[in-house]
């Protein structure tokens, strides 16, 4: 039975809570919300001012968020620091971090807090009703009544404090925040995100870093922070949202019963208002710096952005239409704006962003791999094609494929893992924020969408254009400019600063620094007492059902064709990968696999070009992409099935269509355009560049797993460091090897699209198998049947232990191992492993007591295993921890209660939500590795029953991957060099 939303409302209305004498909250508005066939209600609590909204559905997958304005008045990061450590203990829960409690034991599909330019929000989302009000009173607690007024422990810890362990050493800084945006700033697309914002904003809070800037950081005074915490923690200051099925008045009740009675309205409106930013004269243009190595040029690594002003997000037609025009105007392949930048020149890669969770959303072009000198080109290049577009008009297919495209995924509403109640909420926040009788203006966007179409064709969007980018004045024109010895100045610089300070110290206030740092740190190494651990609500294994997710693989044939069917209702959209195992590509080729996933459906083909193929496949469906997977068996080890996957998804009556342009993009793509791919191995090398910054865990993972592991070794070429370095290779000699790629890539489709090596991934309903059955009668004459020998793999273990240098101001540090190699086996209750290591062990000792911004741990079933660390500021003192990693286990020793939450933690993660894309690619991913419905139900009871003493029996196994001492690092080039000793090899991350 469908969801009754008018039932809803009515019932809604006729509730205590919110009608009546004795009513809590006033009704300030009642929509249906027909595209989300929900009941939507914006309420405000009559005693505290607080806003709520209800979204009252059939969707399980509750949704809870708190979020504030909190308007950052410097660049001390004090909100950042503050949505930290609200989650470190609180009134009811004074644990040191009810946040981690609830990460071991609860089966939470989302749980975390995010800081944004002007505001912070702390969502949570769960199916299970009692673990939803759980959490939900865990962070209502938390925000109202922190444990941070008491214990100024926590703002050291999470914010910043002086840290210096014997008089005669040298003083640091550390803290999570310090040390998280360390990461950030290390990154040149977070520096010119951070200066488009002060060159757009400069008379509001936008032009202040809400994340913290690291070198303003430790002027934040603890007084100022609580004061701050204070006045905007209010629920006259506040946005809760209460999203899915649920009791929506039992709800409501106990928010006005628990916390918001607690509270009198405040005006703290009036300071958190967010002011408009006059519009400027004149475009302001600016040259900034960013750090690189000296192993990296100074040429070609300029950032040019042209970033212009549009209007504000409470206009529900313009934030749509922009994303739509961007796609026309940028985001496209072959689109005009990035066309023309590249034909003239002036850099490698061009891409867009439009940014609109703030008042005012940015809408940004930038040009990578340029030069300063080009500035003045940049903007007439970018002025003299947005003219021609006003004049002659924008590609009409193109404006229909961006509507579509953007419509589709708006109708679908899969955000992977993420529940589609939070990402509502999100999006919701980018209007209700500033105008509260509006949040529902971009979530339910049917008729914008309708508005739209029927605007397509009468110049709106060339409009867009002539108002929003020509006429506009409310711009800036960016520089940002590598430069040399960036990093090195910083560092002395805070050093510098450090020893001055000291040099200000007297003996006794250098013992008193020494005992405060003393302090801290046995304030973080005692636990919480197990009375207040109690305190913390969480599930009983009672609650959890034994018996593993079903998966739905029906295996069938069609003209000799494998299909594998998963048959699971998805709303009449087909969703279809055709799999070709590579068993007949050469080692030699292997990377080569990479590229073609980044030139088909990118290039042009027999019948199209690459934009006209583009809108084809937007205005007709889904989207339509192609790319590498990797499947490792679960009994034989040694067998790593490399597959080359054609996806898309489409309505069902559109399956024909996009078998069709399967075809033409497998077939007829015609690779020898050497300008485009010029252009497209330029724009891979420098989208990998960019990554290798920002994803440094990544890197030195797979890195460190790839000298002994066989199915790491063949991922990092075709997606890892090992890629990048073959990319760089491709680009610097194109001219001389072009025929030779070009040829390589033809080759790869002899080898690999044959109905030998096809088998098909369908998820749909029976309607859609039909359908699909019946196009692909139609086509499957025209899959070529050649046939080719299977190639032999060819990979030799290694260990090189290697530190990859970069301008970065933090660490990213990975050790690995495979445990079968020395006769262990593996056991469900290394799944309970890395819950106990990622919220415990690593969790205190690199994050807490360390400063890393995160840690992560985990292992496969062929016995590979990993640590790594994610911006971190150390390297010998993390790796020192990875190796006591074994003695942790050896001598592991909790409460049963604590055991039974690790064991919910863990499973919480294995039992997440799944789209129905996502289902059908997971019982695909079994099938294609052999994961039997037996293996997964004795993985699953060997995590419910593990116990401490099935913890402890992990240690050999440990012991042996960290024994066998791989190690790679991704960081700062002075702590690297300074850690020489512990590296066979030291090399640039890039130059």
């Amino acid at each position: 039975m469908s969801f009754d939303v008018k039932k809803k409302i009515e019932e809604l209305n006729k509730s205590d809570i919110i009608s009546g004498s004795n009513a809590r909250y006033d009704i300030v508005l009642e929509e249906e919300l027909k595209d989300l066939n929900s009941a939507g209600i914006i309420l405000r609590h009559k005693k505290s001012g607080a806003r709520v909204v209800v979204i009252s559905n059939d969707d399980n997958n509750k949704v809870f968020s708190i979020g504030f304005k909190t308007p950052p008045f410097n660049d001390t990061g004090m909100q950042h620091i503050i949505e930290h450590s609200t989650l470190c203990g609180s009134r009811k829960y004074p644990v040191k971090d009810p946040f981690v409690e609830l990460c071991k034991g609860s089966l939470n599909t989302f749980l975390n807090a995010m800081t944004y330019p002007d505001k912070t929000v702390y969502p949570v989302a769960s199916c299970n009703d009692t673990d939803f009000k759980n959490i939900m009173d865990v962070y209502m607690d938390a925000v109202f009544y922190p444990a941070m007024y008491e214990k100024p422990e926590i703002f050291m810890q999470e914010g910043w404090h002086y840290e210096l362990d014997n008089a005669d050493d040298d003083i640091k800084y550390n803290g999570v925040v310090f040390n998280e945006m360390k990461g950030a700033f290390s990154s040149p697309d977070d520096v010119l995100s951070r200066y488009t914002f002060v060159s757009l904003f400069p008379d509001t809070v936008y032009k202040n870093e809400s994340g913290g800037d690291p070198e303003v950081i430790p002027t934040l005074k603890y007084e100022d922070f609580l004061k701050y915490h204070e006045e905007y923690y209010h629920p006259s200051n506040s946005y809760i949202y209460i999203y899915g099925d649920m009791d929506v008045n039992e709800r409501l009740e106990y928010l006005d019963r628990e916390y918001l009675s607690d509270f009198d309205v405040s005006d703290v409106d009036i300071h958190a208002n967010i002011e408009r930013q006059a519009a400027f004269d004149k475009p302001v243009y600016e040259t900034k710096p960013y750090a690189i190595t000296e192993d990296e040029s100074l040429e070609d690594n300029t950032y040019l952005s042209y970033n212009a002003v549009i209007g504000t997000s409470v206009d529900a037609k313009l934030y749509l239409a922009f994303q739509i025009l961007d796609y026309a105007l940028v985001m496209t392949p072959g689109a005009p704006v990035k066309q023309a930048l590249l034909d003239a020149g002036i850099s490698t890669d061009v891409y867009s962003s439009y940014e609109t969770s703030l008042y005012q959303p940015v809408y940004s072009i930038v040009a990578k791999n340029s030069n300063s000198k080009e500035q003045d080109r940049f903007v007439s290049v970018i002025n003299d094609t947005l003219e021609k577009l006003v004049k002659d008009g924008i590609n009409e297919r193109t404006i229909e494929a961006g509507i579509n495209y953007y419509e589709f995924k708006y109708r679908e509403a899969d955000y992977g893992p993420y529940p589609k109640g939070l990402m509502y909420y999100l999006t919701m926040m980018d209007s209700w924020l500033y105008d509260e009788t509006k949040p529902f203006i971009h979530i339910e966007a049917g008729d914008t969408f309708d508005e739209l179409k029927k605007n397509a064709r009468n110049g709106y969007f060339e409009k867009l254009i002539k108002e929003y980018l020509l006429d506009n004045n409310h711009k800036s024109i960016i520089s940002l400019v590598p430069e040399y010895g960036l990093e090195k100045e910083k560092e002395q610089k805070e050093a510098d600063k450090l020893a001055e300070y000291k040099s200000t110290l007297t003996n006794d206030e250098l013992e008193e620094l020494v005992k405060k740092t003393k302090e801290l740190k046995e304030y973080q190494d005692t636990p919480s007492s197990q009375e207040d651990l109690e305190k913390i609500p969480m599930l009983e294994l009672s609650d959890i059902k034994r018996e593993p997710a079903k998966d739905y693989n029906d295996v069938k044939s069609v003209d000799g064709i494998k299909i594998v069917h998963h048959n699971i209702f998805t709303n009449k959209i087909a969703y279809i990968n055709m799999s070709f195992d590579t068993k007949c590509v050469p080692d030699e080729l292997i990377p080569y696999m990479g590229l073609l996933g980044s030139t088909l459906s990118l290039m042009d083909t027999k019948n199209y070009t690459y934009p006209e193929l583009t809108n084809e496949i937007n205005i007709n469906c889904g989207g339509l992409a192609t790319g590498t997977a990797l499947y490792s068996d679960k009994v034989d080890f040694s067998k790593n099935t490399i597959v080359y996957e054609v996806k898309s998804k489409a309505l069902y009556e559109k399956v024909p269509f996009v078998l069709g342009m399967m075809e033409e993009i497998m077939y007829n793509t015609r690779f020898d355009d050497y300008k485009r791919l010029k252009e497209i191995i330029a724009r891979i090398k420098s989208r990998l560049e960019a990554s290798l910054m920002g994803q440094g865990h990544s890197i030195a993972m797979l890195e460190c797993c790839a000298q002994f592991s066989e199915s790491a070794y063949y991922s990092d070429i075709l997606r890892g460091y090992k890629y990048y370095e073959f990319i760089k290779k491709l680009d610097e000699e194109f001219e001389q090897n072009k025929t030779q790629i070009v040829d390589k890539l033809n080759k790869l489709v002899g080898y690999i699209f044959n109905k030998d090596n096809v088998i098909v991934s369908l998820t749909a309903d029976d309607e859609g198998y039909d359908c699909f059955v019946k196009a692909l009668s139609a086509k499957s004459c025209n899959i070529k049947d050649e046939h080719y020998n299977t190639a032999v793999r060819s990979f030799i273990p290694v260990n090189v232990k290697t530190g990859y240098t970069s301008a970065s101001q933090v660490q990213y540090v990975a050790r690995c191992g495979n445990f079968v190699k020395d006769g262990y086996k593996y056991t469900g209750a290394l799944k309970v492993l890395k819950v106990i290591f990622s919220y415990d062990y690593l969790w205190i000792n690199v994050r807490v007591k360390g400063g890393a911004y995160g840690c992560m741990s985990g292992s496969s079933r062929n016995g590979d295993f990993y640590m790594v660390s994610y911006r971190d500021p150390n390297l010998e003192k993390t790796n020192d921890i990875y190796e006591g990693a074994a003695d942790y286990i050896r001598n592991f020793n909790v409460s049963r209660r604590d055991m039974v939450k690790f064991i919910i933690g863990t499973i919480g993660e294995i039992d997440a939500p799944l789209t129905p894309s996502a289902i059908g690619s997971r019982s695909f991913t079994h099938y294609m590795c052999n994961c039997t419905e037996d293996m997964l139900r004795k993985d699953r009871e060997e995590v419910l029953d593990a116990t401490v003493e099935s913890i402890r029996e992990l240690a050999p196994l440990i012991e042996s991957a960290v024994g066998q001492n791989y190690l790679c690092v991704v960081g700062n080039q002075k702590q690297i060099n300074e850690a020489a000793d512990l590296f066979d090899e030291i090399k640039p991350l890039i130059g």
